[in-house]
């Protein structure tokens, strides 16, 4: 038997024993979990206003952006805020001082939203727009990750992201950037 012969059968003899996986199941509590999530929401530059229906939420859109360009894929909002078919012409997405698309659910231990391609319209719409608002029903909040994966595990889409507060840079001189790589604000609309 030569060395290399010596070190495998040496080798094959130390192996350690068979260990069982650790349990995966985490507990999660659905206590008090609108308010995790707006906490959390919150604390990382977003904002979360809590609306009953279609009407309230549209009066506050209003309010809040008078005579700017406000573009939906919300057939709910379509009536009220104005049809723009920039699924046609992406070049109808410059200039857009709010865009208010759906969230599929909510994660309330980091206070982010799931969208996906088909919810947005145009890949580019929540990152090129200036200000971007989402909107969730409050029972399509998740207390977990690991219970938003095994939610995003089993569908089908081209494209989906958890999108978590405004867009936010620094570089090593420290100076924070707000709406390089996305929107400068993020309002999540829970609907009752």
């Amino acid at each position: 038997m030569d060395s290399r012969e010596k070190i495998l059968s040496q080798v094959r003899k130390n192996q350690p024993g068979v260990a069982m996986l650790p349990d995966l199941n985490f507990s999660s509590s659905s206590d008090n979990i609108a308010e995790k999530f707006s906490t959390v929401l919150v604390n990382i530059g977003g904002a979360v206003l809590e609306v009953s229906g279609w009407d309230e939420l549209h009066a506050s859109l209003v309010t809040n952006f008078t005579n700017k360009r406000i573009v939906t894929t919300i057939p709910e909002l379509n009536q009220r805020i104005g049809t723009v078919d920039f699924r046609q012409d992406p070049h109808l997405l410059e200039n857009v001082a709010l865009a208010v698309l759906p969230g599929k659910f909510a994660v309330a231990e980091n206070g982010a939203v799931w969208i996906t391609d088909e919810m947005m319209g145009d890949r580019a719409l929540p990152f090129i727009c200036e200000n971007l608002a989402l909107v969730i029903r409050k029972q399509d909040i998740l207390p977990t990750l690991n219970e938003a994966y095994q939610q995003i595990g089993m569908s089908s889409y081209n494209l989906g992201t958890f999108i978590a507060g405004p867009s936010k840079t620094a570089d090593i001189e420290q100076s924070l950037v707000l709406g390089a790589h996305g929107a400068k604000s993020l309002v999540v609309y829970l609907m009752k």
